[in-house]
Parts: C-alpha cells; sequence; structure tokens
C-alpha cells in the first residue's frame, strides 16, 4: 500500500464508498444525503488543505484523508483531519497508514497539534485506532451525534500535542 497526494481524477474512485460511508450515518457527521458537488468541494480543500489517497499496488484507492487548518487566525496552528476507508479494505491497516501519514505531514507543516472534532464514541475500532497512534479523549460532547441504532451517542473530540 501507498499513500499519496490525491488527485481530482481519483474522485470516481473515492465517490461510492464516500457515498456508503455517510450514507450509512454511523461514523460520519455529514448531511446523509449530501449532493456530489458538495462532497467534493469538502474532501479536496484549497491549501493549505491537503487531500492523500492511500492506493494499493494496481493503484486502486483504499482510503483516503483530508487535512488543514482546524480554524483561521490565531487558532490556525491546529490541525484538523477527516479519513475515510473503503468498506471492503477494512481491517488491512489502510486507517492506521493514512492517520500516520496525516500526522507526519502536519507536523512537517508546522502544526502544533492535531485535533478531530467529532469521533463518534461507538466507532471503537477507529477511538482504539486514534488512541494508538497518540491522540487522546479532549471531551465528549454527550448525545452530539444521532446513530441511526444506537440513537444519541457522545462525540469525542480527541486531540494530540506534537512536540516542538
Amino acid at each position: 500500500m501507498r499513500i499519496r497526494d490525491a488527485h481530482r481524477d481519483d474522485w470516481p474512485e473515492i465517490r461510492p464508498f464516500m457515498q456508503e460511508i455517510v450514507t450509512a450515518g454511523e461514523t460520519f457527521s455529514w448531511d446523509r444525503d449530501i449532493d456530489e458537488q458538495r462532497a467534493r468541494q469538502r474532501w479536496f480543500l484549497p491549501r493549505p488543505g491537503r487531500t492523500v489517497v492511500a492506493v494499493d499496488e494496481k493503484g486502486r484507492v483504499l482510503g483516503t484523508a483530508v487535512s488543514g487548518p482546524n480554524h483561521e487566525g490565531p487558532a490556525a496552528h491546529v490541525a484538523t483531519a477527516s479519513f475515510m476507508v473503503a468498506p471492503d479494505s477494512s481491517g488491512r491497516g489502510v486507517g492506521r497508514a493514512l492517520g500516520r501519514r496525516v500526522l507526519d505531514q502536519a507536523r512537517a507543516d508546522g502544526f502544533r497539534a492535531m485535533q478531530f472534532n467529532a469521533v463518534v464514541e461507538t466507532n471503537v475500532a477507529a477511538v482504539a485506532l486514534w488512541r494508538s497512534l497518540g491522540m487522546q479523549i479532549a471531551t465528549t460532547l454527550p448525545e452530539a451525534f444521532h446513530h441511526p441504532t444506537h440513537g444519541y451517542v457522545g462525540l469525542y473530540v480527541m486531540y494530540q500535542r506534537f512536540s516542538s
């Protein structure tokens, strides 16, 4: 598996699994019926935003991540990121590889920390992954996410300060 910068021509491979994940409404806090144009705009941000993909040996997209400043101005030194792994690639280390790449890139770009704004507490695999990569749960927003099966559940804000 290789992680590389995403190109606009990766979109046809990203969109189907993105749509599946968003429509399921279990892990992502986007409108479940987001249209394609809006989804693409949210995923391919202008610089300093970055979008990357994980690809297999045949170049097939297995997952993707987008990152950039969490806020503007005096809070722009903290990065944020979002991740999506194709469901048929789950459990193969794609999320871990994307997470490492995004964290390393944020450090290299001079960010002082990484903040994940909305990790659904029932997404135990993602929570465990992010913790293993050094993210900590900074707080829980109780009942901030309406899960289609579990009802109202918490959202974790996760954080990692980078050493200077």
